[in-house]
């Protein structure tokens, strides 16, 4: 039957929004600083610990898609979020802000529940388009998270951020307990047995594994570079304020704004076709950056490219995967995200690194080797 046009739209939009939850902190780790009175290394656990929340939620929330009613664990998700947005605004100290951070990381994982169901509920030869729509949701929600709370955090403060957030999250339970419906689980059996059978799917399907490290290795160098970015953009010949860094995040968006494209050539160009475009792509704009590393036009340039190339990666091997075992598809895509943000943490970890030893040098050479990496799979595999 397919899902309809307006229930596609509308999970993309709540996806973008519940995701950028993860990343308001970063443009106000400055003003959280001066106005909590800490340090900035301690004001800077901030996002560690959100992204630490994130990474236990897709390993143990995701999972509970296959055994209890979906809008049941989205709703209640949002409701904690609300709790924890708030939590935030209200906080008093850093302590109490870890702890709601924490929270909003483990909550913010309902797109990793959407996207299951698009993929299971979608026409087969829409699948892969659908995903890709929701892809662009959470990518666009992922970099203009930035730019809106570096604006409003200027002009209103922090807290404010947070209470905006937190009645954002009050209006997504409205809408979801009114546009989703209820769904079958796909698992019956303890969350013990769930947890198992987690391993067991990992274990038992090599094909999961392998798209799975492909795709984590490229998005290890998409986030060499916004890891770095910064660095370099405030440096000479630049010397640019944070505006203007985070105003390069929109051209990310436009690149992100192509995944439902990319989407609809899955099926025509195949898997191992799009892995080998998307990596040369976000190689050749590795190139660009570095070549041309002096002048603002490279720059915008390159994220276009390598937010196409990562799409091309992403949305293909997602995809595949999920079309492996749709019966289990939320924990197969808690599989995939898990390892996906795994190789993240490698690319953001080694271009910190090597930006301390080589400065921008050594970023480009961990975003190309990490990109190679990717196409060395795909070489070496017939998916």
């Amino acid at each position: 039957m397919g899902i309809p046009a307006s229930l596609l739209w509308m999970l993309a939009i709540i996806s973008g929004i519940s995701v950028a939850n993860l990343y308001y902190n970063q443009p106000l780790l400055n003003k959280i600083s001066s106005d909590l009175q800490v340090s900035e290394f301690v004001a800077n656990l901030m996002p560690m610990t959100t992204q630490i929340g994130y990474a236990m939620g897709l390993l143990f929330i995701i999972p509970l898609g296959d055994l209890y009613k979906r809008r049941s664990i989205i709703v209640i998700n949002f409701l904690l979020l609300v709790i924890s947005m708030f939590s935030i605004a209200i906080s008093p100290n850093m302590y109490f802000v870890l702890i709601a951070s924490l929270v909003t990381g483990i909550c913010s994982v309902m797109p990793q529940i959407f996207i299951p169901i698009v993929s299971q509920f979608s026409k087969p030869e829409n699948k892969a388009r659908n995903v890709g729509l929701l892809v662009s949701g959470l990518l666009t929600g992922i970099l203009g998270s930035r730019v809106i709370s570096g604006i409003v955090g200027e002009y209103c403060g922090w807290r404010a951020m947070y209470y905006i957030a937190a009645g954002i999250m009050l209006l997504c339970i409205f809408i979801v307990m009114r546009i989703l419906p209820d769904m079958p689980s796909n698992y019956k059996g303890t969350y013990g047995g769930l947890m198992r059978s987690l391993f067991t799917l990992f274990k038992d399907n090599p094909t999961i594994r392998m798209v799975s490290t492909r795709a984590g290795l490229a998005f290890g160098s998409f986030l060499a570079l916004w890891a770095c970015l910064a660095f370099k953009m405030s440096g000479e010949p630049f010397y640019a304020g944070n505006n203007v860094i985070g105003m390069l995040g929109l051209c990310g968006m436009a690149g992100a704004l192509t995944a439902s494209l990319v989407g609809s050539y899955v099926p025509k160009w195949g898997v191992r076709n799009l892995n080998y475009i998307g990596g040369i792509i976000m190689i050749v704009s590795w190139c660009i950056m570095y070549i041309f590393q002096d002048t603002y036009l490279s720059f915008i340039i390159g994220i276009i490219m390598i937010d196409i190339g990562m799409q091309c990666i992403q949305i293909s091997n997602q995809t595949c995967a999920l079309s492996l075992a749709p019966k289990a598809s939320n924990r197969v895509n808690t599989i995939f995200m898990t390892t996906y943000f795994i190789g993240g943490s490698l690319g953001t970890f080694l271009a910190g690194t090597f930006w301390h030893l080589l400065s921008w040098e050594g970023v480009t050479g961990v975003g190309i080797c990490m990109t190679l990496g990717s196409l060395l799979i795909t070489f070496c595999t017939r998916r």
